[in-house]
Formats: structure tokens, C-alpha cells, sequence
């Protein structure tokens, strides 16, 4: 009856693996949770009601509000198990190519969260913004059960279920399954919630956690996802074999697109860029390709939502969905959080992190201040009204990313960022209702700003020429009266990930 056979700290189980840092593993159970939300966001739940209402079952945390500001964690369990603790049948597991059913009842899988995404939703609902927290990140836990009380933050959920289950099938030699799965899952999402709490600094109001199996279901249903690449990939492990550029991708070639670590740069951390782009391809495509006016499909999303995704009880994901129905995929901006440098601790490679920095950032990101700067003229500016759009056309590599960031941390809304042809000077440009804005922006580069009929209304459009220099960022954060918190934009975490029709395209 025991859903874990192997305890903490021997290797092959859940916990305290001595591994290589680029075995495959299947952190890209986690965009299953993606989906999922992407369903309650882009407003089907809003249309079929009492559908939903099953999706909640968890009482691991007290839930926070569901409509206005709110901040969700989504986990990603590599458990090769349903909910119940029950081991996936053999066909599904070679399906998904999660080893045999021997191999996952020696403790194969285990319950560590591979893939952990925060996202802020801000108050009005139509835009927010996400980061993604790399599993191998060393930290100390929260409000984990058992004597482990730091590792990888991917481990925190399996060390808790663990020791829970353990303490529970003392207490009660004949508690039943499904009892025993639902109290060690619960005690998993609660030391995984604190943990992730205590390392960001922000407060979490919800969850939503998926297994395995469902992001497979959820890939065939939609039948299949567009996404785009910036070069071909070839990797035996993961399966993943595609050519450069735009293409649509069937379910199991999506399970490949979003597992594959080895044979990328960064391993690990671009495979947090797959899973940022699977979400936005997703929202695209839900509301391009006439997915939410179909109820049959809406009805088989809902059906696979309620078997294999869990969310915290006290969430009304009606009247979230209600609010954040308009939120589209440009208002939706992925980071994925900086690590200091790689490490081997307590014989496992781990990334070395700075807390204090990361909450910086976090709560700059999540909590902009002020959300108005004065102008020139004497007026304040609201920058939360502004996007920004910044091409690079200078000499300095990654100047767009690290523009944009530094914008966003005083309040302005991140826009589309990448290059553009070579020019000699800086040019600042602006749509309808956008003057405010883009005079501010363009006195930091010693330019004026133009009006522009091609620029959308609501936004400035910087075009970065040679005499851009990382000092014009030094003077946007400047501005901010909150901790400096600037998105790092170099480094093997990379930057934004941004969407060109709807697309994302990553390594």
C-alpha cells in the first residue's frame, strides 16, 4: 500500500539523488499545469460553470482571494502515478517513456516538483507576469515534515509526502490508499507552497498541481500545439528530432519539445524557456483556432482538468476566470529566476542562489513602485498605462532585454523585445496616447520623441542604435524608488521570453 519505497538521502529514490546534472527527467509534467490554467484564464470555466467547480479538492493552504491581485504557484510532479497513489499501467508508462512499473514501484519518478512557475496576476486581470524557479536551486525549507530541512527546492513537496505518508501508515497499518495519497499529496503542496514563499518573500494565494499522464491528455485534446525554434534539435533521450523555425507538434512530439535538457546550452534552465513558450502557444491558439467556441473540445479539457490537475479548495476559479478572461499571451511575460553559479552539495549538483537578491526582484517585478514618475512637464506619467517595445539596432548584446526590464521595474508594461536593423542613433516612437511615456523615455537617451501612426495605440516603441549605452538602464532604474531588483537579462538563465505572433521561438 506504501506510495514511497525508498526514504530520503538513498539514490534512485525521490530524494537527496546523487545524479548527474543532465540526466532526463520530466520536468515538463509542469506545463500540464500551464494548460490548465491557460483554460481557466482564457475563459472557458466562465462559459460551462458548474463543470468546474470539482477542479478544487486541496486543503494544503489557506487560499487568498480569486479576483483582484493574487499571486499562483503551478507545480509539476514527475510522479508515474494517478492521484490515488496508483502506479500508471504499462502501456501508458511506455507510452510516455517513464521507465516499467517495477522500476516506478522501486521508487523510479518520485514526487519532487521538476517544473515550479510563480506568476502575479495583477489587479485589473488582463495582464500578468511569471517566473520560473529552476528546480536544482539549493535553498532552505518551510514547513517541511521529516529531519531534511534544505536541498533542491524540487524536493521539498516528496521530502514532506514521504514522512507524512510514513507517520500516517504508523498511526493506521490499515488507512487506505486513496486516504494515504490525498494526506501525503496535501502535506507535499503545503512544504512546497512555504518553501517557494520563503524564498521569493512574496505570499502565495493559490495552487494548481498536475502529474504526469495529464499533460499528454491535454496535448491531445488541443490536438497537438504550435511552437518555434531557433535551431534543430536532435536528441535521443528525449525523442525530441525537429527542424529550425515554426511547426505544429502532435502530443508526443509536445511531451519531447517541452522534456528535452541535454544537447541545450543551458540544460535545464532553456528547458524552462520550452515550457514558458508551450504556455503562450497554447493561449494563442485557444483563442485564435476557435478551440473556446467548441464544446465538445471545451467539455474534454474540462473532463481531463478534473481528473488530473489539483488546486487549493478555497480558489473560485469562476469568479477568477470571470476577471482574468481577457488576459492574452503579449500580457503575459515569462522570466525564469537567476542563479549565482553551479555547486555540488551534499554529492548532488545543485545551483547556488541569492535569496536576497531573488526577492528583490520578485517583489519589484510583482510590486512596481511608484506606478507614477514625474514628467518633464511637471504631470505624472502612469507607466502601467505604457507598454514598451525595444529593438536592439546597436552593439551591445542583450541591451534590449536588460532596457526592458529595467522599464518594467518602474511600473511600464513589458512589450515585444528583440533586434532590428544596424542604425547610428537611438529613436524613440510612440502611438496614441503614448506621449507622456515615450517624452520621459526618450530625454534618457538625449532624443526626442515621435509620434508614429504604426505604432499601436498605448505603446512606445524604442529603436536602440550605437550610441545606446547600459548606462541609459542604469538611469531608468534610477528612477525607481524600490530595491534596483532589475531582471538580470545575460546569464545562463537568459531573459524575457517573448512572443511574435503569439509564438515564442527558443533553443
Amino acid at each position: 500500500m506504501a506510495l514511497a519505497t525508498r526514504p530520503p538521502g538513498q539514490s534512485g529514490g525521490q530524494f537527496g539523488r546523487v545524479l548527474p546534472r543532465r540526466r532526463p527527467s520530466w520536468a515538463y509534467v509542469g506545463t500540464c499545469v500551464l494548460a490548465a490554467l491557460t483554460l481557466v484564464v482564457s475563459g472557458f470555466a466562465y462559459r460551462v460553470l458548474r463543470a468546474v467547480a470539482g477542479i478544487g479538492s486541496s486543503h494544503a493552504i489557506a487560499s487568498g482571494p480569486s479576483t483582484g491581485a493574487q499571486n499562483i504557484l503551478l507545480m509539476g510532479i514527475e510522479s508515474r502515478r494517478y492521484w490515488n497513489g496508483s502506479i500508471l499501467p504499462p502501456a501508458i508508462l511506455a507510452q510516455l517513456h517513464a521507465g516499467s512499473a517495477q522500476a516506478v514501484a522501486n521508487g523510479v519518478g518520485g514526487n519532487d516538483t521538476n517544473t515550479l512557475i510563480l506568476i502575479h496576476i495583477f489587479a485589473d486581470g488582463k495582464r500578468a507576469v511569471g517566473f520560473s524557479i529552476p528546480r536544482d536551486d539549493w535553498v532552505t525549507f518551510a514547513d517541511t515534515i521529516g529531519p531534511q530541512q534544505s536541498g533542491k527546492i524540487d524536493q521539498a513537496y516528496g521530502v514532506s509526502m514521504f514522512y507524512r505518508e510514513q507517520q500516517l501508515s504508523q498511526q493506521d497499518p490499515s488507512i487506505s490508499q486513496d486516504s494515504l495519497a490525498a494526506q501525503g499529496n496535501e502535506a507535499g503542496q503545503a512544504a512546497a507552497v512555504a518553501t517557494v514563499e520563503k524564498l521569493t518573500g512574496v505570499h502565495i494565494d493559490h495552487f494548481a498541481a498536475v502529474n504526469l499522464y495529464g499533460f499528454y491528455e491535454i496535448a491531445k485534446v488541443l490536438g497537438g500545439v504550435e511552437v518555434c525554434l531557433n535551431h534543430p534539435v536532435h536528441d535521443v533521450n528525449s525523442g525530441a528530432d525537429f527542424p529550425a523555425g515554426y511547426q505544429h507538434l502532435d502530443a508526443a512530439q509536445a511531451l519531447a519539445f517541452v522534456r528535452q535538457r541535454d544537447g541545450l546550452p543551458n540544460g535545464d534552465l532553456d528547458r524552462t524557456h520550452r515550457q514558458q513558450a508551450f504556455l503562450d502557444s497554447v493561449m494563442h491558439q485557444l483563442r485564435t483556432e476557435g478551440v473556446l467556441s467548441d464544446l465538445t473540445k471545451i467539455q474534454a479539457l474540462i473532463n481531463v482538468a478534473r481528473q488530473y490537475v489539483i488546486t487549493d479548495q478555497g480558489w473560485n476559479l469562476l469568479d477568477f476566470a470571470a476577471e482574468a478572461r481577457n488576459l492574452t499571451s503579449s500580457h503575459l511575460v515569462f522570466y525564469t529566476l537567476p542563479i549565482v553559479g553551479y555547486a555540488t552539495i551534499d554529492g548532488q549538483d545543485a545551483n547556488q542562489v541569492n535569496p536576497a537578491n531573488i526577492r528583490d526582484i520578485v517583489h519589484t517585478t510583482f510590486y512596481p513602485k511608484p506606478a507614477k514618475t514625474a514628467s518633464h512637464t511637471g504631470s505624472s506619467v502612469d507607466t502601467h498605462d505604457t507598454t514598451v517595445d525595444v529593438f536592439n539596432g546597436g552593439q551591445i548584446n542583450g541591451l534590449a532585454h536588460q532596457v526592458s526590464a529595467a522599464l518594467v521595474s518602474v511600473g511600464y508594461r513589458a512589450g515585444k523585445i528583440g533586434n532590428t536593423a544596424q542604425r547610428a542613433t537611438t529613436a524613440v516612437r510612440y502611438g496614441r496616447g503614448a506621449q507622456p511615456g515615450a517624452a520621459q523615455i526618450a530625454r534618457l537617451f538625449g532624443v526626442a520623441a515621435v509620434a508614429a501612426t504604426a505604432v499601436p495605440a498605448g505603446h512606445v516603441q524604442i529603436l536602440l542604435g550605437a550610441n545606446a549605452r547600459a548606462s541609459s538602464v542604469s538611469a531608468v532604474a534610477s528612477q525607481s524608488s524600490t530595491p534596483s531588483g532589475v531582471i538580470p537579462s545575460t546569464g545562463p538563465q537568459g531573459g524575457a521570453v517573448a512572443a511574435k505572433n503569439g509564438i515564442p521561438c527558443v533553443n
